[in-house]
């Protein structure tokens, strides 16, 4: 905490009046986070379009913010697990919050469910596992966040529109004409 303080011209004292311990500050970076990429899925998932279409941008919104905030996207990688595990300093309210953000991130992968489903129910795409292949394909845009390099040979756009490229060719019923 010191360090974190430190690095954003605090005072650990300041720091410690917003966030109780690194818990509760880990949990506020990783709801961030995940509340600006819902914020920017909900509007497409409704949309009035093909869900290939919807889909595609979906997968973009993801990766771009990935790539727009690496260092949050990491720790939803990498530090998430630290928040499953019980610890004794815990707070008053802080299970609570952390159950809703697991929730919150439930809903998150539920969006891509809705849209993959319609799809196999339409026959645009074909029939999968919904829950294994969107797990699979978040997985995929998550681990961006851990080798995507700023001023690398492609842009947060450019990998977002090859990995859709490539799940949505996984995807595609024969005949599908998309």
């Amino acid at each position: 905490m010191k360090d974190i303080a430190a690095e954003v011209n605090l005072t650990a004292a300041s720091l410690y009046h917003h966030f109780k311990n690194k818990d509760e500050l880990l949990l506020a970076v990783l709801e961030a986070g995940l509340d600006l990429v819902i914020e920017r899925l909900e509007p497409i998932v409704r949309a009035d379009m093909p869900c290939i279409q919807r889909l595609r941008e979906m997968i973009a919104v993801h990766i771009v913010s990935q790539t727009e905030n690496t260092a949050v996207a990491a720790a939803m990688v990498f530090e998430i697990r630290s928040l499953l595990g019980e610890r004794p300093a815990q707070l008053d309210g802080y299970r609570e919050r952390r159950d809703r953000f697991f929730a919150r991130r439930d809903y998150f992968e539920a969006l891509y469910r809705q849209v993959v489903r319609e799809g196999i129910e339409r026959g645009v795409f074909r029939p999968v596992d919904v829950p294994i292949f969107v797990k699979a394909m978040l997985g995929a845009h998550n681990w961006v966040s851990v080798w995507y390099r700023p001023g690398g040979r492609l842009s947060g756009q450019e990998i977002a529109e090859r990995m859709a490229d490539m799940f949505l060719r996984g995807l595609l019923a024969e005949g599908s004409g998309a």
